[in-house]
């Protein structure tokens, strides 16, 4: 079974570069969030520090009223520390949730706009495991690890400083610690960024092969292939799973070396302070506040070291996250062209899926202004291929599409939506209320407007009926619509958008026979007064259209009024004849 190739994935340096940016625009929230948690940091400090004027003070024979005075200073540290560290958390918190808020909304815009080409070659698990679990993953770690890490950062660097300024000997027996830290993380980040890169895209790999099973679900049963897919499943689950016991297993090694830092570090500043002690060159109270201190530090450099699980995991879906915020945009800007009318004309179309694989040949097709043009053929003729280039879904190899003399290029994405749309097979009905979900194709309608369209393409009638009308809860968890009533909601989004050109991709084709009639009746009328080119499931439809394109191997094999092709006994007319007698 083949693997599908996966979207783009960003360097870490890139999708470094892609937060700072975020921050940048942030700087005076940044600023103040850094500010509290260094306040926050410094009040944490103040006890163990303290502890250490005790220690000395007692030694020298201080009376009550001084440990009074110490608990006071404690106390107040608290207080000031606890109400600081709730804002800073809360500035951290919100400040990530407006960078990942940003980063959703650029992910998802992007994935919309991607072209069809490009989500066929894919396929849709990689691109739900990012907007799904890759989100998740940046959501837990901006709720729960990063004010952790920022927190913990100011809080070792805080400590050193501290050390160093009771006495820098003391300081830097502590910074002994620091080359164990660092070869710890030497040894760990090079295995682990490879492993943790590898886990999200088997997550991904494992979403494709889910959701690939699924969606063919009727074609796995009815050729037999639940063992084969169920396999492949089980394949990438099991891959999934076993980077995942890696990655543990390197974890904890990773977690024993930090621990001999901590216990050297502490051994060595111990020692340190006896020295330093007996030599008269530091107090009791200095090596006791030193040595808390450094203990201090097992914690937030705990934080700062385990958390790098969860960073590194972060990091491994901001770079999936961003690589498709970055793949370029290759819809038309446009250059402000208007049509002159409604004419639809396809000059010298050619293109290949794959090089060297040519599917359409030279076609070249006109669809006169208010005309309605079917294309007919058999699977594979290149029917869906025309129409999804016309309508500007997908790019062609060579050749050009104009609307009233300006080609899609020149119309722009903007210009392209408001002169042409495309009705396809396979249409989804959104979740939330009906009305919504018709006003997509032109938010501000009015629900006059809504009714209308929904008057014309025959859809009132069950509209009416249901409990709510048009406030019908549809979609995922709602009303479930067959899929003559989904396809009548997709026509009537083309009548309230409004187009003066209509592409129909088999847009009647899951009816049925006993919808047929009624959906095909409802096509005609949201395309009434419209250049429509119709890809006819149904030779009905052909028969109804002012002109037939017959299509054969990517090359137009004929063309005319149904009758005429009828009466010519060509290939039109074999289709036909076929029709006739099923």
């Amino acid at each position: 079974m083949t693997t599908p190739e996966l979207l783009p994935i960003a360097t870490g340096a890139r999708s470094g570069r892609w937060l700072l940016e975020q921050l940048k625009l942030r700087r005076a929230r940044t600023a103040v969030t850094l500010l509290l948690g260094a306040i926050a940091a410094a009040m944490s400090l103040v006890p163990v520090y303290v502890l250490g004027v005790l220690v000395d003070r007692v030694r020298g024979g201080a009376d009550t009223s001084t440990i009074i005075g110490v608990v006071v200073v404690i106390s107040v540290a608290a207080v000031i520390g606890g109400i600081v560290t709730g804002f800073s958390g809360y500035l951290i918190s919100t400040l990530g949730e407006g960078i990942l808020a940003s980063l959703r909304e650029a992910v998802v815009r992007r994935a919309l706009h991607l072209p069809v080409a490009t989500l066929e070659r894919v396929g849709k698990g990689d691109l739900l495991s990012r907007v799904g679990d890759d989100i998740a993953v940046m959501a837990k770690s901006i709720g729960e690890v990063i004010p952790q890490l920022v927190g913990a950062f100011l809080l070792v660097c805080l400590s050193m400083i501290t050390m160093l300024g009771i006495d820098w000997r003391l300081g830097l027996a502590g910074l002994v610690a620091l080359p164990m830290y660092i070869l710890a993380l030497r040894w760990y980040l090079p295995r682990s960024a490879p492993m943790y890169a590898a886990e999200r895209v088997a997550m991904g790999e494992r979403a494709q092969s889910f959701v690939s099973s699924m969606q063919g679900a009727k074609t796995v049963r009815a050729y037999g292939l639940e063992s084969a897919h169920l396999s492949d499943i089980d394949r990438s689950s099991a891959k999934a799973r076993d980077i995942g016991v890696d990655v543990f297993r390197l974890f904890t090694r990773f977690g024993s070396r930090s621990n001999r830092a901590e216990c050297v570090g502490l051994s060595v500043i111990l020692l340190a302070g006896f020295l330093l002690v007996r030599g008269d060159y530091v107090t009791v109270g200095e090596t006791t506040a030193a040595a808390l201190l450094f203990h201090r530090l097992f914690n937030p450099i705990g934080t700062l070291l385990f958390t790098f699980d969860d960073i590194q995991s972060a990091g491994a879906s901001l770079a999936r996250l961003v690589g498709v915020v970055d793949i370029p945009d290759e819809r038309p800007v446009g250059d402000g062209s208007v049509p002159t009318d409604a004419t639809l004309d396809v000059t010298d179309l050619r293109h290949e899926y794959e090089s060297g694989h040519e599917v359409l040949h030279g076609v070249n097709l006109r669809v006169g202004a208010g005309e309605t043009v079917a294309l007919v053929g058999s699977t594979g003729a290149g029917k869906s291929t025309i129409a999804a280039i016309a309508a500007g879904s997908m790019a062609s190899t060579s050749g050009a599409v104009r609307v009233g003399g300006a080609t899609l290029d020149a119309l722009g994405s903007e210009g392209l939506r408001r002169h042409v749309a495309i009705v396809s097979q396979e249409v989804h009905v959104f979740a939330g209320r009906l009305i919504d979900d018709v006003r997509l194709a032109a938010p501000d309608a009015e629900r006059a407007d809504v009714e209308s369209a929904l008057r014309t393409v025959g859809a009132w009638g069950w509209v009416e009926a249901l409990e709510d009308g048009l406030d019908t809860a549809v979609g995922e968890g709602g009303h479930q619509l067959t899929a003559a009533q989904s396809q009548q909601l997709a026509l009537a989004r083309l009548v309230l958008a409004d187009p003066a050109v209509a592409v129909l991709d088999e847009a009647t084709a899951e009816a049925g026979s006993s919808g047929a009639r009624d959906l095909e009746a409802a096509a005609e009328a949201a395309t009434k007064g419209r250049s429509t080119l119709i890809v006819a499931h149904r030779l009905t439809q052909a028969a109804a259209a002012d002109r037939v394109v017959v299509l054969e191997h990517g090359r137009i094999l004929e063309q005319g009024p149904h009758e005429e092709l009828v009466a010519a006994g060509g290939r039109y007319a074999q289709l036909w004849e076929a029709w006739q007698g099923r």
